[in-house]
């Protein structure tokens, strides 16, 4: 996988499939929240085209979580919000089986600092694309 920084040094991961190069969007939650709102489902709609038109790949949803609260409750809460973008998708018609979900609660921040506009780009469910 090919890791880039973006203008203030925060992760930014284009997928490579193949020759193929897909940046992924992510989505942020609300604070303490795994539901998918309005204003995510042109992101999730962007990744279901993409995942139509290449049947042969597969993505894992990953659920990330801000550093605030237990590691426990932030792994549960990872999870929800990895399974809520599934369930979605699936509405969208992309088999359940060519969609994994895993939770890294609050172990892999985009951002470190402590104030509520690095803690909202933790609260996100990343898409990472396999063959």
């Amino acid at each position: 996988m090919l890791v880039e920084e973006d203008a203030r040094g925060r992760r930014a991961e284009p997928q490579c499939v193949g020759r193929r190069r897909r940046q992924w969007q992510q989505h942020q939650f609300a604070y303490n929240e795994y539901t998918i709102q309005p204003q995510d489902g042109s992101i999730l709609r962007g990744n279901a085209s993409w995942l139509q038109k290449n049947a042969g790949s597969r993505v894992q949803v990953e659920g990330h979580c801000d550093d605030r609260g237990s590691e426990e409750y932030n792994i549960a809460l990872g999870a929800k919000r990895a399974q809520a973008a599934k369930e979605y998708l699936v509405t969208l018609g992309i088999p359940g089986d060519r969609i994994s979900t895993i939770s890294y609660g609050k172990e892999l921040p985009l951002c470190t600092e402590h104030d509520e506009s690095c803690w909202s780009q933790n609260r996100r469910d990343h898409f990472a694309v396999n063959q």
